[in-house]
């Protein structure tokens, strides 16, 4: 067993990592296991899930939209970022079908940057390859083309 000081001390630490960069639930997890006693984590990361400071849905979602304004990717290379975050695999795949016209916009907004980008050093059909090797659905990707 452990004190409420002990809980408060820890509980602390592991609010002041997350406070510095949202973080899943996991990625608390890996971060303290083995330097505090397994089932005073444990309880600290409940309460910080009932208190909302972990919530791996919300997490998805802000992670989601900061790619979406950051960078150009796949909708399958979105899904390996968030599964290597250690996210729920069934969140992401809800969270993926429950947003799927706005990822199938961005995917094909993605391309056509990324089209136009090595357009200048790359044939179409190298272009082609290059976007299916990155998860790109051939669809978007001929979508993307025509918009060119």
């Amino acid at each position: 067993m452990y004190t409420i000081e002990e809980f408060d001390k820890e509980k602390t630490k592991v609010l002041k990592y997350m406070l510095y960069k949202k973080r899943s639930e996991n990625e608390v997890r890996t971060k303290f296991s083995g330097t505090m006693d397994e089932n005073l984590l444990e309880d600290i990361i409940e309460y910080l899930k009932q208190a909302k400071y972990i919530d791996d849905k919300e997490y998805i979602r802000k992670t989601v939209n900061n790619f979406l304004a950051l960078k150009n990717l796949s909708i399958k290379e979105l899904k390996y970022k968030l599964l290597s975050k250690g996210l729920n695999k069934n969140d992401i795949e809800d969270y993926i079908y429950d947003n799927k016209g706005e990822l199938e916009a961005y995917e094909i907004k993605s391309a056509s940057n990324i089209i136009y980008k090595k357009s200048t050093s790359m044939e179409q059909e190298e272009i082609k390859q290059y976007l299916l090797k990155k998860g790109y659905k051939l669809e978007n990707i001929n979508r993307a083309m025509e918009d060119e």
